[in-house]
């Protein structure tokens, strides 16, 4: 009787073990069953917007076919340096401040509230406070004030970046275990240089990645720039004037009633994923080789 029992359970064992790897890998299907089909159908509608002439000219004229979008690629990169130099220092920094310095403190709780809840604000209410606080009123000490421009539409991009920074790099920072600080403290190591030589460090891949999750999810947004950087459709190096950006340049082509127009919006949709994807991918392949893991 024994034997059969134990024969019993061992096959309830094999067959929950085995109805539990299925669900396990069904729901892998789930999840990334919509990436690869939008991502096919990008493909499928845009591949063929996708020559020379989309990487190097800019939109032509209403009624004339043909043109790229080199000007609203350019646009991107510079709004999306802009986000990144504002919203990745000031977000790594209350990291640091939450997990290092303000444990435990009223401030600390306050700041990681206001982090959370900003992180659920929708991007078009970040686009309409940023509307509001600079390019609404001209302030005469900042020349980027009272109109449209680069600037400010790199600033809302940035400060929609700080919350998602600062909470995952809070998180990566935790992580470090408590030994490694205090071994730091007993050999005499200032507690400045101990967070920012062993903490940071030794979390610094986490805190590439929450970076690049960030940085993914601005890159796409279009309602803060209908308010901020409003858009061009020639080329613009300016910061402190209008400029153009891949999700822009999507909207409103998308919107048009021009079938050469809804084309290139395919196309310029598949470059913006493409530049995500790639983006992501690298920085995860250089912290997985061990080159951002502060290895001496």
């Amino acid at each position: 009787m024994s034997n059969g029992g134990s024969n019993f359970q061992s096959q309830v064992r094999s067959v929950t073990d085995h109805m539990v790897t299925a669900l396990a890998i069904l729901a892998t299907i789930i999840v990334v069953a919509p990436l690869i089909a939008i991502f096919g159908y990008l493909v499928f509608k845009g591949a063929s917007s996708l020559n020379l002439d989309f990487f190097t000219k800019i939109p032509k004229p209403v009624g004339e076919t043909g043109g790229g979008m080199a000007n609203a690629i350019l646009g991107s990169a510079i709004l999306l340096g802009i986000a990144s130099v504002i919203g990745i220092p000031i977000g790594i920094g209350g990291a640091i401040y939450l997990a290092e310095f303000g444990r435990g403190s009223k401030l600390a709780n306050s700041i990681r509230f206001t982090a959370d809840v900003l992180n659920g604000v929708p991007s078009i209410v970040m686009g309409l406070a940023a509307y509001s606080l600079i390019v609404v009123p001209k302030i005469p000490f900042l020349p980027f004030t009272g109109h449209f421009s680069a600037i400010s539409g790199g600033v809302a991009l940035g400060f929609m970046m700080i919350p998602t920074v600062c909470r995952t790099s809070e998180e990566m920072l935790l992580m470090v275990p408590n030994s490694i600080r205090e071994a730091a403290l007993g050999l005499g190591v200032p507690n400045w240089r101990s967070v920012l030589s062993i903490s940071v460090k030794t979390a610094s891949p986490g805190i590439i990645t929450g970076c690049m999750l960030a940085f993914a999810r601005v890159a796409g947004e279009t309602a803060p720039l209908i308010f901020t950087a409003l858009g061009n459709q020639f080329w613009s190096f300016s910061l402190n004037q209008p400029i153009a950006a891949l999700p822009l340049q999507i909207y409103v082509y998308a919107l048009s009633p021009y079938d050469d127009w809804h084309r290139l919006a395919w196309g310029g949709s598949l470059v913006l994923i493409i530049l995500i994807v790639v983006s992501v991918s690298l920085v995860r392949f250089v912290t997985s080789r061990g080159v951002l893991k502060g290895n001496s």
